[in-house]
């Protein structure tokens, strides 16, 4: 297999990467076929991920620009992926021109990647390497000491990031971590995948998270109540934990192809 230019040489070509099936779903060409092929057998299992996931990046652009409204200027975007077209700093920027953001990830093809996009924007951009499962790694990033002020608000974005964080892990416990770093009136945008209150069955749902065992990746549907407790700490952001496209929409959803009301999507406002 040709290794692309944009790959780094101590990457696995053949292992998959749930960043880059990610991109695949978005239809970004920043994958390979170990990617594909593990993206075709959960579309299988689990048909509409591709407007699942479309709907996940449209909640998050609709939550970007409510914090902007909320006179936030500074995103801190923890497991951001592959950048692609809309992204936070894009969404952000064009709401305030003076919003900074930092993204954390730690897959190296989405961290080079995110470089190379963000090149000649460093004055408004940053990129960390961390795993959310250390989240002193993140707060002592140092693209978030030069960019981001703590102690003023920050919108901390956990989108699609935490079903992919077994119960041993704890995450429960590494958000309040970073809740605990974060200055009040920052905000908490999250979404997570779920089957509860779906089209979709559960059995669907154990077979999803079958493949994404299979590729060595844990993939977590959490009930509402599971999801809910994310946001100890802070204050649910009307109308709460909803189905994503339900959040604030810019538009009427009545139309909307069923499966993209799988998964919740909310934000809440540290007091």
């Amino acid at each position: 297999m040709e290794r692309p230019a944009w790959a780094p040489q101590d990457i696995d070509l053949s292992v998959p990467s749930v960043s880059r099936i990610y991109d695949y779903y978005l239809g970004g060409s920043h994958n390979f076929e170990a990617d594909r092929e593990a993206a075709r057998r959960a579309i299988e299992v689990f048909p509409g991920l591709p407007k699942i996931m479309q709907a996940n990046r449209a909640f998050m652009r609709r939550a970007v620009r409510f914090a902007a409204q909320q006179g936030i200027t500074q995103f801190l975007d923890v497991g951001s992926g592959i950048p692609t077209f809309g992204n936070v700093h894009e969404v952000a920027q064009a709401a305030t021109p003076e919003a900074k953001v930092v993204y954390v990830d730690n897959d190296p093809v989405a961290i080079a990647h995110s470089r190379a996009v963000l090149e000649g924007q460093k004055d408004r951009t940053g990129v960390v390497a961390a795993d959310f499962r250390k989240p002193e790694d993140i707060l002592g990033g140092a693209e978030v000491g030069r960019l981001l002020d703590l102690e003023r608000p920050v919108a901390l974005l956990l989108v699609a990031l935490l079903h992919f964080l077994e119960d041993g892990d704890d995450p429960w416990a590494k958000v309040a971590e970073l809740r605990d770093a974060l200055a009040p009136g920052s905000l908490l945008v999250l979404t997570h995948a779920s089957v509860e209150g779906g089209p979709r069955r559960p059995e669907q749902g154990d077979e999803v998270e079958g493949v994404y065992r299979n590729i060595g990746s844990p993939l977590i549907m959490r009930s509402r109540s599971e999801v809910e407790r994310f946001f100890d700490g802070f204050e649910m952001v009307e109308p709460g934990l909803v189905a994503m496209p339900n959040w604030r929409p810019e538009g009427p959803v009545d139309q909307e192809d069923p499966v993209v009301f799988t998964g919740f999507g909310g934000v809440g406002r540290k007091a």
